[in-house]
């Protein structure tokens, strides 16, 4: 991954990643699978006695559900949006 720097070679503002727009798609199902499993995974983990067993237990378990939700999400993502969509109306005039 590069970064996306401005011709000049200087940084103006916030850098960002130079990931094509038509991968935000991708962009978006990782971030999401990645928030979603770890805040689960903690959930799960609270039973673990001690903070150290805690946050093995907790990193252990975001992994293995990182790695499942992933391609779930890639996968439902689109199919969810449409159907939002039919369950929704654009607003008129605002």
């Amino acid at each position: 991954m590069c970064l996306a720097w401005p011709r000049d070679g200087k940084q103006h503002g916030r850098v960002m990643l130079g990931i094509p727009r038509r991968y935000s798609h991708f962009v978006f199902g990782v971030l999401q699978s990645g928030l979603t499993s770890l805040i689960a995974a903690g959930i799960a983990s609270l039973p673990a006695d001690g903070a150290m067993l805690f946050a093995r237990h907790w990193m252990v378990s975001w992994l293995i559900a990182w790695a499942a939700m992933l391609p779930v999400v890639l996968l439902a993502a689109p199919a969810i949006r449409a159907f939002s969509l039919r369950l929704t109306r654009e607003e008129r005039g605002s």
